[in-house]
């Protein structure tokens, strides 16, 4: 075994490269840098282990591995300021990584969940936030929320071609019969991909050809329905209530679907996440013009105790800002009598 000084300084200059470069919210989850460079502390004693002339390769795998089973260390964390200005700098490393490593699905998912979570908790929310004071400001937050998503939709279907080759070709023109082929072991990556996909299409009016990608996307959200319809305590769920109201070609009353989705969340959740009752205010009750209802929903919202669940404590102290941020555009949102 040729390890010694040229394997030290070969998985040395691996660190420095990836280290110089510098996420995850859980249904939205982070993680920061000191975590992952811990666990590349503990993994290089058995990168060094192996041949020198292999080195490199086992190195970029031990770290591509940690880094992508890392995704819920800190989804726990009670600040989420402090996980907004770490993220860029775990979501950088990934990318650095995938540029050696381009075919490591782990690293593909956790790239797609990591750019969907940060865009959504922190680039378009801020988005929102700005409009009212600098409509050019949150424009162009939107055109970069756009961006990240798309991104995070490259990263997902790219992991489903590593499973499937030629997955995402086929999909563009066989959208259901390539989603049937997904697996149950795959459902985060097609969550993930499909989430990241109709956040992007949400936020491309003006663009006809990601508007044209809907049936694509949606044959991943069904699959997934399909696959486990409970999946990450009522995730798909909290999708759909949303989804629901712009739904193209379905048939009923778009709200009472999207009512069942939220009963359903609700339920799966124990009544310990605030995203359900945020999204059913958000986008039933402003279309639907129900102030009282609004906010009821994003008062029991404000009521959960972000530390009585807390492996989504971060999720609830997101999904709480924007309720509180909602509440303070009541008289905005809502041109009707509120007592009608």
């Amino acid at each position: 075994m040729c390890i010694g000084r040229s394997a030290i300084d070969s998985a040395g200059a691996i660190i420095g490269r990836k280290v110089s470069v510098g996420v995850q919210l859980s249904s939205v989850r982070f993680y920061v840098m000191s975590f992952v460079l811990k666990r590349i502390v503990l993994l290089l004693p058995l990168a060094l282990l192996a041949a020198g002339c292999s080195i490199h390769r086992i190195a970029i795998n031990k770290v591509s591995d940690a880094l992508a089973q890392s995704g819920t260390s800190f989804s726990s964390d009670d600040d989420p300021d402090l996980i907004k200005a770490a993220a860029p700098f775990s979501l950088k490393l990934m990318e650095t990584l995938l540029a050696e490593n381009p075919r490591h699905a782990g690293l593909l998912g956790a790239a797609a969940a990591g750019f969907t979570q940060y865009s959504f908790a922190f680039v378009q929310q801020e988005a929102d936030e700005t409009e009212p004071r600098d409509l050019a400001a949150a424009e162009a937050l939107r055109v970069r929320a756009r961006r990240l998503y798309l991104r995070a939709q490259r990263y997902g279907l790219r992991g489903l071609d590593v499973k499937h080759p030629g997955f995402a070709t086929n999909l563009a023109a066989h959208p259901k019969e390539t989603a049937a082929k997904v697996t149950e072991p795959e459902l985060p990556l097609l969550y993930w991909t499909a989430a990241s996909w109709g956040s992007a299409i949400a936020l491309s009016k003006d663009k006809p050809d990601t508007v044209g990608q809907i049936p694509s996307m949606e044959a991943l959200l069904n699959r997934a329905l399909e696959l486990n319809e409970n999946y990450a305590h009522g995730a798909l769920q909290m999708f759909m209530i949303t989804y629901e109201m712009s739904k193209p070609g379905a048939s009923g009353d778009p709200a009472a679907r999207a009512r069942k989705h939220f009963e359903r969340a609700v339920q799966l959740s124990a009544g310990k996440d605030a995203s359900p009752y945020v999204a059913l205010a958000e986008a039933v009750c402003i279309q639907k013009q129900d102030a009282n209802e609004f906010e009821s929903l994003l008062n029991k919202a404000l009521a959960i105790d972000p530390d009585a669940n807390p492996e989504n404590r971060l999720v609830n102290l997101v999904m709480q800002r924007r309720a509180k941020w909602l509440l303070s555009r009541k008289a905005d949102l809502f041109l009707l009598n509120e007592n009608k």
